[in-house]
């Protein structure tokens, strides 16, 4: 945890910003996997770890930002919950920790927002993503789940994203611990593949690292070799010679703050010829989105820098023709790159996502509905403070080729025959996080090797 005098800031913060009725922090509940006893890894919601710090289930916050009451709701462990899990804290020893002097029993809370309803105080509430959350807040607000979103407090939204968007230099160190764990996983990939092994194994032993660490992954690995497909989280195929494989994981720290790396290995001990000029495409147009990295620059003239670079590449090596301008204006580079170049990240691996893309990304304004670049996660200028990835990445999707082919889309920039040679060809993509400063950006945690010879040298 941090200092108690980090959570009463960020709580001050919100009063600041919202000087009217009562803002609601739903926390997390366990959730069985296939009966109730049999819990999922329990993981706090972001939001309320932020500002209460508490990670335990079964907890909720109320900030009244009228009075300034600043209220913890949940109950103790009964007798039958101490013979399983063993003798805990109250709630109330634990709260001082964070600042919190006003715990309450989770049925006053019903309570208290009943009365608020009656005198018709605002009830702000945060999009809510579990089930559980959705059916509290049906009895609590009485607004069906199905209409929820309707009823959310946009400024409360926005009160919360721009304050979680600009991390503290505690939670700069903080990341920087988590992208270490991070870089171990994929460099311990890169010594660690050889033909014959299963995807499987790979995701084995970089989870293993994770948990190591006393930490846990930070999303479902991606341990791929057939990395054209962008979240693919089969591991069932057995690695052979001459395959490419695609590693996208990250760790997540005790505190729960993230880290998120990809890398592309060989599983030769050397790239082909072949592989080395379509890796040599995507680390280009990586290279070029950090060169572009500073405060101010809207991250979606970043993105449209890598993909005028994979454009321009893809031009010269034959793929792709006309011009690069035009091609770019017709998002034709989205045959190659359909995905965004990079996203907020920090306690969740696509920070507040659960927020919404269009405040966290795109303060409030509407996204592109191009096909690749209606993708694209963050788009708003940058400021220092903030943390993102970097993730270009060349794929040769068949499905998106012989459909475009087919279609006849964009075909004035494409030299198909050319393209169909490398439809077997799979996906490349490397990551690396980034915090903005007020120079330019710094690379968070440990580098990983990304040159071609550099990860050779590892294998």
């Amino acid at each position: 945890m941090f200092t108690k005098e980090t959570y009463i800031k960020r709580r001050a913060s919100i009063k600041e910003q919202i000087t009217n009725g009562i803002c609601l922090f739903l926390g997390n509940n366990e959730s069985p996997m296939n009966y109730p006893d049999n819990t999922y890894h329990f993981r706090q919601d972001s939001t309320f770890l932020y500002y209460f710090g508490m990670d335990y289930p079964d907890l909720f916050g109320i900030i009244d930002t009228d009075s300034g009451e600043e209220i913890l709701f949940g109950d103790d462990l009964s007798i039958d919950s101490i013979v399983w899990m063993g003798a805990q804290p109250t709630l109330a020893e634990r709260a001082v920790q964070y600042g919190i002097p006003n715990v309450q029993p989770l049925a006053k809370l019903n309570e208290l927002l009943a009365q608020a309803r009656n005198q018709g105080r605002k009830i702000h509430y945060l999009p809510p993503y579990r089930h559980d959350n959705k059916i509290q807040l049906f009895k609590w607000l009485d607004i069906h789940p199905d209409k929820l979103n309707e009823h959310v407090s946009k400024e409360f939204i926005v009160a919360v994203v721009e304050q979680r968007a600009v991390k503290s230099a505690e939670e700069i160190t903080e990341i920087h611990k988590a992208v270490d764990i991070t870089a171990d996983m994929h460099i311990e990939a890169m010594k660690y593949i050889r033909p014959g092994m299963t995807e499987a194994e790979v995701a084995a032993k970089v989870h293993q690292i994770a948990l190591a660490a006393n930490g846990n992954i930070s999303f479902p690995i991606i341990a791929t070799i057939n990395g054209q497909t962008l979240h693919n989280h089969y591991h069932g195929n057995t690695i052979k010679e001459g395959d490419l494989f695609l590693l996208d994981a990250g760790a997540e720290t005790e505190l729960h703050y993230s880290g998120d790396m990809s890398s592309t290995i060989p599983v030769s001990k050397k790239f082909s010829a072949r592989q080395l000029e379509i890796y040599n495409v995507a680390l280009n147009s990586h290279e070029a989105a950090i060169a572009a990295l500073k405060p101010g620059v809207a991250f979606k003239d970043i993105h449209l820098t890598a993909a005028r670079s994979i454009i321009n590449d893809m031009k010269s090596l034959g793929f792709m023709k006309g011009d690069t301008e035009e091609a770019l204006a017709a998002g034709a580079h989205a045959l190659f790159f359909p995905c965004g170049l990079g996203h907020m990240m920090g306690m969740d691996v696509h920070d507040m996502e659960d927020l919404g893309e269009v405040y966290v990304g795109y303060e409030g304004k509407a996204k592109s509905t191009q096909f690749g670049l209606k993708s694209l996660r963050l788009a708003r200028p940058l400021k220092p403070g903030f943390v993102l990835t970097i993730e270009p990445g060349i794929y040769f999707i068949p499905e998106l080729i012989d459909l475009w082919k087919s279609n006849g889309h964009n075909a004035a920039f494409y030299n198909f025959d050319k393209i169909e040679q490398y439809k077997d060809f799979g996906g490349i993509r490397n990551e690396e996080d980034f915090v903005i400063t007020e120079q330019g950006a710094e690379l968070l945690g440990k580098p990983i090797p990304k040159k071609p010879e550099d990860v050779e040298a590892l294998r």
